[in-house]
């Protein structure tokens, strides 16, 4: 009885096992042959190269450089001390130095460990024909970021660098440890585009990880290229009139939105971050004062100064507030209770046309009070202030629009006359005053500015740069303001009258002196635009602790002459 009980127990389980067996091997044996046989195989994988990135007339901005990079591969290896030591001649390094790296970098037995990238060509050459000698020893080719026309350029195209933790972690795209990514300016916005498409070895491993053999290669293919809307010729113009100074120059076309050229000053050599000869300097430009990373055009936030009087001036005439005839006195200043409130010159008897010629801040005091700060900043709004232009650049900055009263309560008088002239509170980029000037140009058509045209063969979508809504006002209304713009030019007393001696051209424009903190010298302004029978641009010209609006009027003059002799205007 006992013995039939044992045999009925062990039969149980002898039918177990065999069920499971059964399970295993019929049912589900293909499924676990698939996972033995996926856990055999690794992929090396190979970053293709980026995209090259090309200027208006098809001239290379961006590029890629072959490189090569001495390795380790850590399953080959059989007398690492004397690798060791001879990559340390050899690279000038100590051995146990490259010996750490390489304990440090290794992800596993068939992965090869960089241990020194960008080597001469001479030296990977030297190195490889002993790669034999000493088993384990590789020299591989790679590609590195090559930028033939240096700090020209610069924030525009940005850099690439060595993906890190942060990155990695948030990685959806497949980068391995070593993919390089882009890291400002377009190399970042379109990064996705510009890298290239992984290959790379798939091989067999054992049980440790050793490679066993090579399944497969796949070459790397390069990614898309860029063709931008930046003429390269006035990119190296407007760096050369910024030399010395720091702000920016923008170029935009009238009829589109295309950034023709953009400038930030002073900029600096995107080769540094990615060939490693250069690799030194890369801590001066974190330290420097004058912060050469910093992308003025799209993330300098400055007061705007008196060319924020266009916005003031458009709401007054719109809203009837004020007629083009309407005059004030100016006699220097404008008294909010003990508090003076000055202006540029004792100015007289002035108008909307003569008080944007001469930049009259008390007939905008005046002005600015009938208009009330609601509704000044809904109109700058309307132009785009306040808001990111939504240019395909990374780290645009919104700038600062104030619509309701600092204190929360009211708005006190002298903050309102500030208002009025574009001190105090608000913000703005030189992008965003570009596409200001832009829309009043265009009678309220709002651009959105782009620098690429094309990735690879597509042309990018219009629709995604396609026209804002119009800013509705009467014909009027525009009318008035842009006869102020162009009397600021062509009156004797203007304060944009040296541009008078640009024959052939009709330019419209507005200066602005705005004070900036701390006892600095003002920034500078001149934002304009032009009517010709070639092309019509926006234009603007800051100079950031520049001084007087004077001097960005004067390089603004030098851009305009140039470029009228370039045939582009």
């Amino acid at each position: 009885m006992r013995l039939n009980f044992l045999q009925t127990i062990i039969f149980f389980f002898l039918g177990l096992i065999v069920g499971a067996l059964f399970y295993m091997q019929i049912i589900h044996g293909g499924f676990y042959h698939r996972q033995s046989t996926n856990n055999r195989i690794r992929v090396v994988p190979i970053d293709g190269p980026r995209g090259k990135v090309f200027d208006s007339n098809g001239i290379v901005l961006a590029d890629n450089r072959i490189v090569f990079h001495v390795g380790v591969v850590p399953q080959d290896v059989e007398d690492r001390k004397a690798l060791f030591v001879y990559l340390g001649q050899m690279l000038g390094q100590d051995p146990q130095f490259l010996e750490r790296q390489f304990r440090r970098k290794k992800l596993a037995p068939f992965a090869p460990v960089i241990l020194s990238e960008d080597i001469p060509r001479d030296l990977a050459v030297k190195i490889q024909e002993e790669e034999f000698i000493y088993p384990g020893l590789v020299v591989q080719q790679g590609f590195e970021r090559f930028y033939p026309f240096n700090e020209s350029g610069a924030h525009i195209l940005g850099y690439v660098g060595k993906i890190n933790e942060d990155e990695l972690e948030d990685n959806q795209y497949g980068y391995t440890p070593l993919s390089y990514v882009g890291k400002t300016g377009l190399e970042k916005w379109y990064d996705l585009s510009l890298r290239g498409e992984a290959g790379g070895r798939q091989i067999e491993v054992d049980s440790r990880g050793s490679q066993v053999r090579l399944l497969g290669f796949k070459e790397p293919m390069e990614g898309d290229s860029l063709t931008l809307t930046v003429d390269q010729r006035i990119q190296n113009l407007g760096q050369e009139l910024l030399r010395g100074h720091r702000g920016s120059i923008i170029v935009m076309d009238l009829t589109n939105g295309n950034i023709l050229s953009m400038v930030s000053s002073p900029s600096y050599d995107p080769n540094v971050f990615s060939d490693k000869s250069k690799n030194t300097n890369i801590t001066s430009y974190f330290t420097d004062a004058l912060t050469p990373l910093f992308n003025r055009s799209v993330s300098g936030q400055y007061p705007p100064g008196s060319v924020f009087k266009i916005p003031v001036a458009l709401a007054a005439i719109q809203l009837h507030r004020i007629t083009p005839e309407t005059t004030y006195d100016c006699p220097g200043y404008m008294m909010v209770g003990k508090r003076k409130f000055g202006c540029s010159h004792v100015h007289g008897v002035q108008d909307l046309k003569a008080a944007l010629a001469h930049s009259c801040n008390v007939y905008f005091f005046h002005v600015g009070q009938l208009v009330t700060p609601p509704i000044i900043g809904a109109f700058a709004k309307a132009f785009g202030l306040g808001r990111r232009t939504g240019i395909d650049l990374p780290f645009e900055a919104k700038g600062h629009l104030v619509t309701k009263a600092p204190s929360g309560k009211s708005w006190y008088g002298g903050d309102v006359l500030n208002l009025s002239i574009g001190q105090g509170y608000t913000l703005t980029t030189p992008l965003q005053l570009t596409v200001m000037m832009a829309a009043v140009a265009n009678n309220g058509v709002i651009l959105r500015p782009r620098v690429v045209e094309r990735v690879g063969t597509k042309e990018m979508p219009i629709m995604k740069f396609s026209k804002r809504p119009l800013i509705r006002l009467r014909d009027e209304t525009w009318s008035e303001v842009q006869k102020g713009l162009k009397a600021v030019v062509d009156d004797a007393e203007g304060t944009g009258h040296d541009l008078q001696q640009i024959k052939g051209i009709d330019i419209y424009g507005k200066t602005g002196t705005a004070q900036s903190t701390s006892g600095k010298p003002n920034h500078a302004w001149f934002v304009g635009y032009t009517r010709t029978n070639k092309g019509n641009i926006a234009f603007c010209v800051f100079l950031e602790y520049g001084g007087s609006s004077e001097n960005s009027v004067r390089i603004s003059r030098d851009l305009l002459l140039k470029l009228q002799s370039m045939q582009i205007i």
